[in-house]
């Protein structure tokens, strides 16, 4: 049974244990790249047009090039179908600016008169990595996350204000959320949820939040700066057909204490519930299971690029 399960946009299984990456590579030095996060589960990629839909969005938002979305589709059925369909799988696309020196060192020039960067850039560096999924994973599924909020120290107008700030796109520069999963664990909690500089719920460092309030899922707009969750588009499209009123609209920390539950939803994880937050425990609603539900019937769904 492989372990790990690498593959280049030229379709082919390449040795992971082989060095792939130049030092001078952009993603190593700057973080100047973007990628998407997939379960595999029984041999297949889950919601892959979804993701691979918000991976061009992303490398729009950073003036990649565009992908080759039939290439990209071409290296995840081979690494899905290399690793199997007796067990579930992490699977990640990496595409990165490419080597600094076949750049000419674009990132440093300025641009010419047409605001664009002279010479043409290469179509940079994309490789898909599969993984076991931790186990962090299955305890999240089943007894729920411990959860603190944190503040980014920033306001909701800034993605607006501020587009280079990149805050709707999913960028490899994760080195922050990382440190606020690492002070969460110090704390002894599992995950956190970042809040904005007027209190508003912002995501988690991995995940999207979600609210259960009544007949009601609520989740925070994009507008505001939090990158759009996969899953939960996956829950919302579900959810709407079973009855359930699916809104975007701010919440504040407040929210979260008076809600029926909390959900933290990820590509892996799927949903999470929030079992205590800020150290207030939260039981579980009577409806749990069939919000689980619903999000499993979602990610089952093959997606839409249409839809992002």
């Amino acid at each position: 049974m492989v372990e790990r399960v690498l593959v280049t946009l030229d379709g082919a299984i390449r040795d992971p244990d082989a060095p792939l990456l130049y030092a001078d590579d952009i993603g190593v030095l700057r973080g100047d790249g973007v990628f998407e996060t997939v379960l595999v589960r029984n041999g297949e990629a889950c919601a892959l047009e979804s993701h691979l839909a918000r991976l061009r969005k992303s490398a729009e938002a950073l003036e990649l090039p565009a992908p080759d979305l039939d290439a990209w589709r071409l290296a995840v059925w081979t690494a899905a179908e290399e690793w199997g369909k007796d067990r579930e799988g992490l699977l990640r696309l990496i595409l990165t600016r490419g080597r600094d020196s076949e750049l000419g060192h674009a990132s440093d020039r300025p641009a010419n008169g047409s605001g664009d960067l002279a010479g043409a850039e290469p179509a940079g560096t994309g490789y898909v990595l599969v993984l076991p999924v931790p186990e962090r994973v299955k305890t999240a599924r089943t007894e729920g996350v411990s959860v603190i909020t944190l503040s980014r120290g920033i306001s909701v107008d800034l993605a607006q204000a501020a587009p280079w700030q990149l805050l709707g796109a999913k960028t490899l520069s994760y080195a922050t959320n990382m440190s606020a999963l690492r002070f969460a664990q110090r704390m002894g909690a599992d995950d956190v949820i970042f809040t904005s500089t007027e209190h508003r719920v912002l995501e988690g460092p991995r995940s999207t939040v979600v609210v259960a309030r009544g007949n009601q899922l609520i989740t925070p707009p994009a507008k505001i700066g939090v990158l759009p969750g996969t899953t939960q588009r996956a829950l919302f499209a579900q959810a709407e057909k079973a009855g359930w009123e699916c809104k975007y609209e701010p919440l504040f920390t407040a929210d979260l204490i008076t809600a029926d539950s909390v959900w933290m939803l990820s590509s892996v994880t799927l949903a999470a519930r929030v079992k205590s937050l800020d150290g207030l425990r939260m039981s579980a609603p009577d409806n749990a299971a069939e919000i689980i539900e619903l999000v499993e019937k979602g990610i089952a769904q093959p997606g839409s690029i249409a839809d992002w």
